[in-house]
């Protein structure tokens, strides 16, 4: 068997301890009704390398967790060749919304990556500011019934981060392509999860109500981006800028610059050529898809968090007042307002957008002590490691100066991940941290918020999802 670069030989204490669980199913119910919980108790009594298993006897799977920031630096970055997206739940994912940057491995990923990273320059970036501004000031002006009454702000947040990502993506399409991704995308969610996680899966083709329910929605969802690429991909042309080039560098989607899908179709060069029309919607799903469900998640626990709080939502609401005084924010205000940026990172950090990634294990590696066998599915857990105690006193008490620089510094690198590491950290970091500060800066500059419900209960999907209401009570400041 091929070991690892850092594996060993294997003694009588490399062998991963097993999470107990019930005799004829192992943990299969405890991962189905609460996998989040199930990983955390898992950590708890068994430590940072822990077996779980799930399922009937001749069709039970095995689950090697990594729960230290020091085995998910192995897994994502230091070892990364060796930890491949090549898991059953992956493979549903390709299946469903294509090989784009999500999905796609090996020259594949870094042929997508070399064409795409040039259009997430932090400069282009930037330029998306006047985009995420506009459907901010949109859904503040639609709460104006609701005002003194009650939002759930994960529906609202949702809302806002697909407008806004939809509208970077395709200018001036934003309404023909925003209510089929709000339709589609939870149909199809649904699908690859009770597909990914499940021992066994009938054919995709085989007629039944799951299956053309799910048909329709992807084809429904291929239709309305096809039409949408094409239409670029004729306006784009021969001479059409490059991904590097000069032209697009104003804001995106907002009239005064190309919208990302034409600065993607125009993307080109010697080495990579350019995107064929598949390629382009594969990306643009990855970006529908990742692009708002992540910023909804992180938009939406750091409003019901600072609702909570009272205290730390005056103290950003001062923050705001002072740096922005009545002008609307900018990128440039990302650096200016350290303390809402630091209620973001503490809201990733208590509900990281992806809580659990997944990868299958190459060779035999040795991780805290542990062997990992090859063949192995393997998962990292930002939900377990962003709690573990030796880095986070207090783990779940809210607490957005656990982000000071001075406090990020005595920090394990891979104590804190929400976009993920390594070679295939999320491209669209800085777009993510851009968007929830200038929305929450417009929000909070407006509105005060008083929480309804005092917990949020969540599940572990592609991305982390709600599971009830994040209800509060909105006021508006200037009445």
């Amino acid at each position: 068997m091929a070991l690892g670069r850092n594996a060993g030989v294997v003694d009588t204490g490399s062998e991963v301890p097993l999470f107990p669980g019930a005799p004829l199913l192992g943990s299969l119910q405890d991962l189905k009704s609460d996998s989040l919980g199930t990983y955390l108790r898992a950590q708890q009594q068994r430590g940072d390398v822990v077996r779980v298993s799930a399922g009937p006897p001749g069709m039970r799977a095995e689950l090697y967790c990594v729960f230290s920031p020091e085995g998910a630096q192995q897994v994502l970055a230091s070892e990364a060749a060796n930890f491949r997206k090549d898991n059953s739940f992956y493979q549903e994912v390709r299946n469903s919304i294509g090989n784009g940057l999500l999905t796609s491995q090996d020259e594949d990923y870094l042929r997508q990556r070399r064409l795409v990273q040039p259009l997430f320059t932090r400069r282009r970036v930037d330029g998306y500011a006047g985009a995420v501004a506009a459907e901010t000031a949109s859904v503040i002006a639609a709460w104006e019934e609701a005002l003194d009454g009650v939002v759930d702000v994960s529906d609202e947040m949702t809302h806002l981060a697909l407008r806004a990502v939809t509208r970077i993506l395709f200018g001036t399409d934003v309404e023909a392509a925003a209510d089929v991704v709000a339709r589609c995308f939870p149909v199809i969610t649904e699908y690859v999860l009770r597909r990914g996680y499940s021992p066994a899966s009938i054919p995709r083709h085989w007629p039944t109500p799951g299956n053309r329910r799910a048909a329709a929605a992807i084809d429904e969802l291929y239709e309305v981006c096809d039409r949408i690429v094409a239409q670029r991909r004729r306006q784009a042309g021969a001479s059409g800028p490059a991904a590097g080039g000069p032209a697009g560098d104003g804001p995106a989607g907002d009239g005064t610059g190309e919208d990302l899908l034409t600065l993607l179709a125009a993307a080109r060069s010697a080495d990579d050529g350019e995107f064929d029309a598949d390629e382009l919607r594969d990306q643009v799903l990855v970006f529908l898809l990742a692009g708002h469900e992540t910023t909804a998640t992180s938009l939406c626990f750091a409003l019901h968090l600072l609702a909570r709080h009272p205290e730390q939502q005056d103290r950003v609401r001062e923050e705001i007042t002072t740096v922005l005084g009545d002008r609307p924010p900018q990128a440039g205000d990302l650096d200016r307002l350290p303390y809402l940026s630091r209620v973001v990172k503490e809201a990733m950090r208590l509900y990281p957008a992806a809580p659990v990634i997944g990868r299958k294990a190459v060779a035999a590696t040795r991780i805290g002590g542990r062997t990992i066998p090859a063949g192995a599915d393997v998962i990292v857990a930002p939900w377990v490691t962003h709690r573990h105690p030796e880095h986070w006193p207090d783990p779940d008490r809210f607490d957005p100066d656990r982000f000071t620089p001075e406090a990020e510094a005595g920090r394990p690198r891979y104590a804190w991940f929400p976009f993920g590491g390594g070679p295939r950290a999320c491209i669209g970091q800085h777009f993510s941290m851009l968007e929830s500060v200038i929305a929450l800066a417009m929000i909070l500059r407006t509105c005060s918020f008083e929480a309804l419900d005092a917990e949020v209960p969540v599940s572990a999907g592609i991305t982390l999802r709600t599971t009830g209401p994040a209800r509060c009570r909105v006021r508006r400041l200037d009445r």
